[in-house]
């Protein structure tokens, strides 16, 4: 018998919400919800935090009668920040017959999975920006964050607002995320007048920055946009504040959180972070919007004794958009959660998305912030609190 119970545990893990009295799409029971997390591996920060947030809302779903009469059951597997065990795990979470999964915060493991996505016609909430998954548009796939490109033009607008206009640009070559940003940035600058004096290139097993920041030193630029998710941007940070370089740093979403603030310190201080608008929840004026992010800030900090990061922005609002989109169609069959979604409006914590058949975006750039660093907080800029007042109402 003491044999039996190790497989006995694990016969009970793998087949979680696997009761037949429930399923994904139809019937009374449970309406089961995948989600593909890194919760090991290089990703496991951001990961945990998705989770975190997913947890959160599914609850409150659950605590308020749950969605058509029938609870949320969440059913969750670790890609180990490796897409092809991404691939695994939505394999596994489809014999699980979940009725929509909400996916990994690793580009790289979203597209590798985006293939299967479409062959099982099984709608996908993408918790990673990269552009790739919509662009061309994947009928069951849909992003939550705000796309690479539209962080791109965000900072641009910025840039064009503030009368900068030579700027260097660094990214990491092996990050979708990071690529579709350096492209969107190289499509759009000189729609916002905007010369790209410089661009560097690194990866993302780098940690000496020295020459880069030195080229960018003397290339004439006036500030530094840097894509990059997890070390080289704390690593990059650091070596800019010692190095004296006079040009201000910008970055991005990755970076909007305490899992960058904490092991930079000091050294984050006056850098600008473009980000969620939820992340500066308590800047925005009332509002549904104000409404939205502060139902999400409440719960996650009375839990967890700090603010939601953008990571959690995401997970949140991916939970949102399910439910509005089974609510809309009338009940949890795939193919009507794809159809509702894509003609959904809803104002989440990450701002109002407005997806459609051939945008499965859904958000703006009206919906990101570019912040300063002050005090070890995000602190919105003077022009996007000015541009913040327009969410007023």
């Amino acid at each position: 018998m003491r044999r039996l119970a190790p497989l006995l545990a694990t016969l009970t893990l793998l087949t979680t919400g696997c009761a037949d009295d429930g399923s994904g799409g139809s019937g009374d029971g449970p309406i089961r919800v995948g989600q593909i997390v890194s919760l090991t591996g290089n990703y496991s920060p951001l990961g945990s935090e998705n989770k975190k947030s997913v947890e959160l809302a599914v609850e409150r779903v659950n605590r308020e009668g749950g969605v058509l009469g029938r609870q949320l059951e969440l059913v969750v597997r670790d890609d180990r920040s490796q897409p092809d065990q991404s691939v695994l795990a939505f394999n596994e979470l489809r014999g699980d017959q979940v009725a929509a999964v909400i996916g990994s915060p690793f580009s790289n493991s979203a597209l590798a999975t985006v293939p299967l996505v479409d062959r099982a016609e099984l709608p996908y909430l993408s918790l990673t920006p990269a552009d790739e998954q919509i662009d061309p548009v994947h009928p069951y796939v849909f992003v939550v964050p705000a796309t690479s490109s539209t962080y791109a033009e965000r900072i641009l607008q910025y840039f064009e607002a503030t009368g900068v206009s030579e700027v260097a640009v660094a990214h990491d070559t092996r990050s979708s995320y990071a690529v579709a940003g350096f492209e969107g940035m190289t499509a759009k600058a000189r729609e916002y007048g905007v010369d790209l004096v410089a661009t560097e290139e690194f990866t993302t097993d780098a940690t000496e920055f020295g020459a880069l920041l030195g080229r960018v030193r003397t290339s004439g630029a006036r500030a530094l946009v840097v894509w990059a998710t997890g070390a080289p941007a704390v690593a990059l940070t650091k070596q800019y504040a010692s190095a004296g370089v006079d040009v201000p740093l910008v970055l991005t979403g990755a970076q909007a959180s305490t899992l960058f603030l904490d092991p930079v310190g000091e050294a984050a201080e006056g850098v600008l972070v473009a980000s969620s608008i939820g992340v500066v929840g308590p800047h925005l004026p009332d509002g549904e919007q104000k409404a939205a992010v502060d139902e999400l800030t409440t719960a996650f900090q009375d839990e967890y004794g700090y603010p939601p990061p953008q990571f959690a922005q995401d997970g949140y609002s991916a939970v949102k958009l399910l439910v509005a989109a089974i609510e809309k169609a009338g009940d949890a069959e795939p193919e009507s959660i794809q159809a509702a979604l894509q003609d959904l409006t809803l104002t989440t914590p990450n701002g109002e998305y407005t997806y459609a058949e051939d945008d499965h975006a859904g958000l703006g750039p009206e919906f990101i912030a570019v912040n300063t660093v002050t005090d070890g907080q995000f602190v919105p800029t003077e022009w996007t609190s000015e541009q913040l007042a327009s969410l007023a109402g």
